[in-house]
């Protein structure tokens, strides 16, 4: 039961998703960076649904590819050859992505500092990968992390309010927002060692490369 869950978990905090997960999140806590009210509008819906294509379905269908190729075993990757073709395909499509927003006046500066930050954690991850199997598990927490730290210093205020539907609205601070991210990480790295799937030496180098390739970023674009 204690592998069902933690493979659930995995599949819902899938490190192709977090790039998905920060720009909901940031139009959670502030929509009026893109132009737009809430997160319902028509515009908000498109853009989730490029970055979901751009980010996880190609990226994912690529991986789904290269299983069918015979280039790798399996789509969970276990070994650090197998992850040498995944790394190259996902960084080229993260510049790609951020190439195409940087000059993009409907997209924040924050968001894309932390595209960029995806984009430098992929690539030190697959330097890294020479040597040790880096959790990117782990990696996108610590980049979703990373992501809320420079969220509530610098683009929003102490709390945001947003609708949950027919229950009406509901603040939240951001304190509490961080709270959740952090339990949320603790969470997805133990089912990554309920797995086996890393040792902890794993998951602590993916989350410090995550938190700290965002805040490279955010050096890079200020």
């Amino acid at each position: 039961m204690l592998r069902i869950l933690a493979q659930f978990v995995s599949i819902v905090f899938h490190p192709l998703l977090i790039v998905t997960y920060m720009l909901v999140i940031l139009l959670l806590v502030n929509p009026y960076m893109f132009g737009v009210n809430d997160l319902a509008s028509a515009k908000s819906k498109q853009l989730i649904l490029l970055i979901f294509l751009s980010t996880f379905i190609i990226p994912g269908f690529a991986v789904v590819m290269m299983k069918a190729l015979g280039m790798i075993d399996s789509l969970q990757m276990k070994t650090k050859s197998e992850r040498i073709g995944p790394y190259i395909v996902t960084g080229i499509l993260y510049m790609w992505l951020f190439q195409n927003i940087l000059n993009n006046p409907d997209i924040p500066s924050a968001y894309k500092v932390f595209v960029l930050g995806a984009t430098i954690g992929l690539f030190v991850s697959f330097f890294f990968n020479l040597f040790t199997k880096i959790s990117m598990h782990a990696l996108g927490m610590g980049g979703l992390l990373g992501m809320i730290i420079i969220t509530s210093l610098l683009f929003s205020y102490g709390s945001f309010v947003f609708s949950i539907g027919p229950f009406g609205m509901m603040e939240m601070s951001m304190n509490a927002l961080l709270l959740i991210v952090i339990l949320i990480s603790g969470l997805v790295c133990t089912c990554r060692l309920l797995l086996n799937a890393h040792d902890l030496q794993d998951l602590y180098s993916g989350f410090i490369i995550g938190i700290g390739a965002q805040f490279l970023a955010l050096r890079i674009m200020f």
